[in-house]
């Protein structure tokens, strides 16, 4: 068999595993979801485990949608992804999201301040969060939750434990706000409103930052600038440390074992040293990082230390790109604001 017969035969072979798969799935997407064995049972643990009412579980996922959209969402394309730094930071580093950032901080800068000095965290790093995330509150989805949910957690096994998870938080969340649970809106993933957290983050780190006795993150961002900053806290966050700074490679520096050696800020600063890495602005390394690796086809890898707070962001997003565009929307964000506000510029 020829190289390019091989690769017909396994393209053909995927092919069908792929429609095999999909009739797999729509043998049962087009059931009342309450009529299905696997959910019954899940109705009968959330009523053992929290005392929910079978009878309204029970209607609440009659009511529930299957989605297919939801699974073709989240789906991995089966192509291999080709990473691109570059690429990526082109999405978050644009003018709605610097603008906008800029009309978002002079809007809530006060309740920014407060976040701040309660939590720690820096406004422009919650500005720059609630701006990757969903544009301050431009974009925070439409699709109905209860459904996504429930089309992940039954109808997409290669995740069906984490997705039964948020949709078990979900009932828990409704219940603890006196919401109907076929209420909540968000992305195709179950996230929801201006921080896009997931049902179980909204009900572990979500704060009354407007104290107003709701948590509310679909109309008014004052919680989520709170809760995205208490979600750092909880994290990790350390106040007035450093996030990350440009790495300079020596000639002999070989970068994959550091690179391979996690995301989570492992390498001692003589560590660093000894392997011939340095901060571009020359200040020494003083406490332990990573090696961070941003990769485009076509140009020189940028290589960066990224320090316990730089982790700290990648627990809301298990990215270093992700990571790496909130810090530069940040900067961006911080240095537009402080010639804004120079006397200068009055």
């Amino acid at each position: 068999m020829t190289l390019r017969s091989t690769h017909m035969y396994a393209s053909r072979l995927a092919s069908t595993l792929a429609v095999a798969l999909s009739l797999c799935f729509s043998s049962t997407a087009g059931a009342n979801y309450a009529e299905r064995e696997d959910v019954r049972t899940f109705i009968d643990e959330l009523s053992e485990r929290h005392g929910l009412d079978r009878a309204r579980l029970s209607d609440e996922f009659g009511r529930a949608r299957h989605e297919p959209r939801v699974i073709s969402l989240i789906r991995p394309s089966g192509k291999p992804g080709v990473r691109s730094w570059q690429g990526y930071r082109a999405r978050f580093l644009d003018r709605a999201r610097i603008e906008g950032g800029l009309d978002f901080w002079a809007e809530y800068e006060p309740l920014l301040l407060m976040a701040e000095e309660r939590f720690g965290v820096p406004a422009e790093i919650i500005v720059a969060i609630i701006g990757v995330e969903t544009v301050y509150g431009r974009h925070t989805g439409n699709f109905e939750t209860l459904s996504a949910l429930t089309t992940l957690a039954f109808d997409y096994p290669p995740r069906a434990e984490l997705f039964r998870r948020e949709l078990e938080n979900l009932f828990l969340l409704a219940r603890e706000q006196g919401r109907e649970v076929g209420s909540y809106y968000g992305s195709y993933a179950g996230a929801l409103g201006y921080p896009q957290f997931l049902p179980s983050s909204m009900r572990n780190y979500a704060v009354d930052f407007d104290g107003n006795g709701v948590i509310d993150f679909e109309s008014s961002p004052v919680d989520a600038i709170g809760s995205v900053a208490n979600y750092l806290k909880v994290h990790g966050w350390q106040p007035g440390a450093p996030i990350a700074t440009r790495a300079d490679l020596g000639p002999n520096t070989v970068p994959g074992p550091l690179i391979a050696a996690g995301i989570e800020p492992a390498l001692s600063p003589e560590t660093i040293m000894a392997a011939g890495i340095q901060a571009r602005d020359l200040q020494p390394v003083m406490a332990p990082a990573t090696l961070v690796d941003l990769e485009t086809p076509g140009i020189d890898t940028e290589y960066w230390l990224g320090y316990r707070n730089f982790y700290v962001i990648t627990r809301y997003n298990r990215s270093s790109f992700y990571a790496m565009s909130v810090f530069e929307l940040a900067q961006a964000l911080r240095e537009r604001r402080i010639a804004q506000t120079a006397p200068s510029a009055q």
